[in-house]
C-alpha cells in the first residue's frame, strides 16, 4: 500500500511509515492510500468474536502494510490494555428511537483522541526504524483541547521524539487547560497562545511549510512531525472502531448482517467524520453520515450549499473542541470525491481568497453520504438536560451537538436505519457547561463544577480527570502567535 498526496505530489507513492513519520506530504498535502482496501460480511463476521485490540490488528493491517501483523498486534495490545480503557475501548449503549451510542473517552484522557493518540506513538516510534531514521522527532501539535492532552500522554517519555502543543489560552475549557498544564513527562512542552484555534492551527502550518525554518532543526538533529489528524497515523485507528462498533451491534443483535446503519459525528476538524466514510467505502453498511456542528457551522452551510467560506464571525462556545472554521480533512473528502487536481486547487482559493464553491457536479458527489446540522447553545444545554432527564444518560456538550442533529436528520428525513450516535468526551471534561445545562448555574471556578456535578448526579468522576485537577500546573507560559516559531525552536534546540 502506498501513499500520495492530495494536492498531486509523491505521485510514484511513499511507504505508510514514510506518511507517518512526515506527517505532510512535500506540496503541503496531506497523504492517502492510493486504494481504499475492501471488506465484505465474511470479513465483518470473521472479527466479530475478536478482541478490539485483535480486530484493530486486522483493520490496519489493511492499509499499513509495511508493519507485520505481529507488530500491529502488539501495538494494539498496548495501547488498549484493559487498565487504560475502562471498561472497554469503544463500548456502545442504547437510547431511544432506534439511536445507539459508541463511547470514545474512556481512555487514559476521557476524550475520543485517546483511541488513534495510544497507538499512533507506537505506530510512529516503528515507523522511525523502518525508514532508519536517525534524527529526533519533534511533534507539533495544535489543540483545540482534546488533542494536546492525548498526544502529551501518548507521547511522553516516548524514545527519540519530543512533543509540543499550543492550544487558544481562552478557547479551551479549564478542566482540558489543567489537563495539559500538568501533563508530566521529560519531553513535553505546553504553550498557550493569544488567539484562537485557527491561529493555533495555521501557526503551525506555517511552521510546517517553512523550509528555512525545517533545514536550521534538521541540521541541529531534529525534524518536524505531527500527531493532528492531519497525520494518516492518526486518523487511521479512528477508522478502527466504526467497523468495530458495527461488529458489535450485529453481535448483539440490534441489526441483522448487510443492515445500513447512519452515523451521527460531532466533529470540527473533519476529521472523525471522515473516518467513518472511509470504513463506508471499505465496505462497512454505513448509509448517511450526519456532520453535527456547534454555532461555528461552516461545515454545515458546506454540506447545505457546496460554498466552503470561513470569512465569517468566529464563536466561542460551550463545546470548545469544535471551534474550528478551518477543517483540514475536508481536503481529504474532496480528493477522494474529485481528484487532486481539483482539491488541490480548491485548496489554492482557499489560501487566497478564504473559499471555495463546489459546482453542481462536485457537490453531488458531496451529498450522496453527507448531512449537516448545527445546534446552537441554548439548544445545547436543552439536549443535555433532556438527555438526562430522560434517558438516564449524562452527556458532555459535544455529544449534546450529535444528539440534536441525529434526531433532527431522524425526524427530518423519516430515516429507517438505526442511528449510531459518537460520544467524544467525558461529561467531567466540560462539568461546568453541564451542571449549567442541567441546573440553570455553575460556580464561577469551573474546577468547583466537578465535584458539585457528580453531588448532583451521581455519576462519578473519572480518575483521570479527579487527578489532574488536585496537581499544579507545570506550564503556564502564554505567547503571541506570532512568537510560535521562536518558541519551538528553543524547545527543539536549546
Amino acid at each position: 500500500m502506498k501513499y500520495v498526496s492530495t494536492r498531486g505530489a509523491n505521485k510514484d507513492g511513499v511507504s505508510a511509515a514514510y506518511a507517518i513519520k512526515t506527517g505532510l506530504a512535500s506540496d503541503g498535502g496531506l497523504f492517502m492510500p492510493e486504494v481504499i482496501p475492501q471488506i465484505d460480511a465474511e470479513y465483518i463476521n470473521d472479527l466479530i468474536p475478536l478482541s478490539y485490540p485483535e480486530r484493530a490488528a486486522k483493520i490496519l493491517s489493511l492499509f499499513l502494510t509495511d508493519y507485520t501483523y505481529e507488530e500491529l498486534l502488539e501495538d494494539a495490545s498496548g495501547a488498549y490494555a484493559a487498565d487504560k480503557f475502562i471498561p472497554s475501548p469503544a463500548p456502545i449503549t442504547s437510547l431511544s428511537g432506534g439511536k445507539y451510542m459508541l463511547e470514545l473517552w474512556h481512555g487514559p484522557t476521557s476524550a475520543f483522541k485517546d483511541m488513534a493518540l495510544q497507538i499512533m506513538p507506537r505506530l510512529f516510534s516503528r515507523a522511525l526504524k523502518k525508514t532508519g531514521e536517525q534524527r529526533e522527532a519533534l511533534i507539533l501539535v495544535a489543540t483545540s483541547g482534546d488533542t494536546g492532552k492525548a498526544a502529551l500522554e501518548g507521547y511522553r517519555d516516548v524514545e527519540g521524539t519530543k512533543i509540543k502543543v499550543f492550544y487558544p489560552i481562552d478557547g479551551v475549557s479549564r478542566v482540558q487547560k489543567m489537563q495539559m498544564q500538568t501533563q508530566e513527562g521529560k519531553n513535553v512542552s505546553v504553550v498557550g497562545i493569544k488567539g484562537n484555534f485557527d491561529d493555533a492551527q495555521t501557526g503551525v502550518k506555517k511552521i510546517f511549510s517553512d523550509e528555512k525554518f525545517a533545514k536550521a532543526l534538521s541540521d541541529g538533529g531534529v525534524f518536524l512531525s505531527s500527531a493532528n489528524s492531519i497525520n494518516w497515523g492518526r486518523l487511521v485507528p479512528q477508522i478502527v472502531y466504526y467497523i468495530s462498533a458495527y461488529c458489535d451491534l450485529l453481535r448483539d443483535g440490534a441489526i441483522a448482517e448487510g443492515e445500513k446503519i447512519d452515523v451521527c459525528v460531532p466533529t470540527g476538524n473533519f476529521g472523525n467524520i471522515f473516518a467513518a466514510y472511509i470504513a463506508k467505502l471499505m465496505g462497512a453498511p454505513i448509509d448517511k453520515l450526519v456532520c453535527a456542528s456547534n454555532k461555528n457551522n461552516i461545515l454545515t452551510d458546506f454540506l447545505r450549499s457546496g460554498v466552503y467560506d470561513r470569512n465569517r464571525a468566529f464563536y466561542t462556545t460551550m463545546s470548545p473542541s469544535m471551534d474550528i472554521l478551518i477543517s483540514s480533512n475536508l481536503e481529504r473528502l474532496l480528493y477522494v470525491l474529485l481528484g487532486h487536481e481539483k482539491c488541490a486547487e480548491y485548496m489554492r482559493k482557499l489560501a487566497a481568497e478564504g473559499k471555495y464553491a463546489l459546482p453542481e457536479e462536485d457537490f453531488a458527489k458531496v451529498k450522496e453520504s453527507f448531512v449537516g446540522y448545527f445546534t446552537d447553545e441554548e439548544e445545547c444545554k436543552a439536549t443535555v438536560k433532556a438527555t438526562y432527564e430522560n434517558e438516564n444518560r449524562l452527556i458532555d456538550t459535544h455529544t449534546a451537538i450529535a444528539v440534536s442533529a441525529a434526531e433532527r436528520y431522524m425526524s427530518d428525513s423519516e430515516a429507517k436505519s438505526k442511528m449510531l450516535v459518537v460520544s467524544t468526551a467525558s461529561p467531567y471534561k466540560f462539568a461546568g457547561d453541564v451542571l449549567l445545562s442541567l441546573s440553570g448555574a455553575k460556580p464561577e471556578d469551573d474546577l468547583l463544577a466537578l465535584r458539585a456535578l457528580e453531588d448532583r448526579t451521581g455519576v462519578e468522576i473519572p480518575a483521570p480527570l479527579a487527578d489532574a485537577i488536585s496537581k499544579t500546573p507545570i506550564y503556564t507560559d502564554v505567547i503571541e502567535k506570532n512568537d510560535m516559531a521562536s518558541s519551538v525552536s528553543e524547545f527543539a534546540l536549546g
